[in-house]
């Protein structure tokens, strides 16, 4: 880690033993992930039950190269995160499941789901049933009346932004599926 570790007690009296517990959870999050910066860590009471006593809150900001993570554990009143080191605990295996997200983005082993291709309506024959749609690379890929999901052929218009599934055709690429894509949608 390139910065000291930050750790602060709002509203409430430092404890060595709590400070200890926390700074050997920065030290296994600093095994765990190489490339931290810096670490700040604030705890305290959420409320005052009489009956319950204080029930803590843990937030840790965590910075890595690009990037700042957060966890906030706010108790929503949880019982158990009236024992502070179980606050502390579950902050902790929190922002550890975020580092891991940020390792698997940084590796690529996060899926992204590829947008299905796009285009727009150059060609539309009503009486043949039929129409070509253009697509951004060029293309123009055939589609016919019954390929149509979510509008009726009637209704289709020439420069209409359309989302298709393509396959091999005998004469050529032809869209199994077509939709329409709404005016709320950004084709990019």
């Amino acid at each position: 880690m390139q910065l000291a570790p930050q750790i602060t007690f709002r509203h409430m009296e430092a404890s060595s033993a709590m400070e200890d517990a926390i700074r050997n959870r920065i030290a296994e999050l600093d095994q765990f992930h190489h490339h931290i910066m810096s670490c700040r860590v604030v705890m305290e009471p959420e409320s005052r039950h009489s009956q319950s006593g204080n029930i803590y809150r843990v937030r840790i900001d965590v910075t890595v190269p690009g990037r700042e993570l957060v966890v906030s554990r706010e108790s929503g009143m949880n019982q158990s995160h009236a024992d502070a080191y179980v606050a502390i605990r579950d902050a902790f295996d929190a922002m550890r499941r975020k580092l891991d997200e940020d390792v698997q983005r940084r590796q690529g082993e996060i899926k992204h789901h590829d947008t299905p291709p796009h285009g727009k309506i150059v060609e539309l024959s009503a009486r043949e049933g039929y129409g070509r749609i253009a697509t951004l690379d060029g293309r123009e890929i055939y589609f016919h009346r019954n390929s149509l999901i979510n509008a009726s052929f009637d209704s289709l218009e020439l420069g209409a932004e359309v989302r298709f599934a393509e396959e091999a055709g005998d004469e050529g690429p032809q869209a199994t599926t077509v939709s329409v894509v709404g005016k709320h949608h950004v084709v990019g």
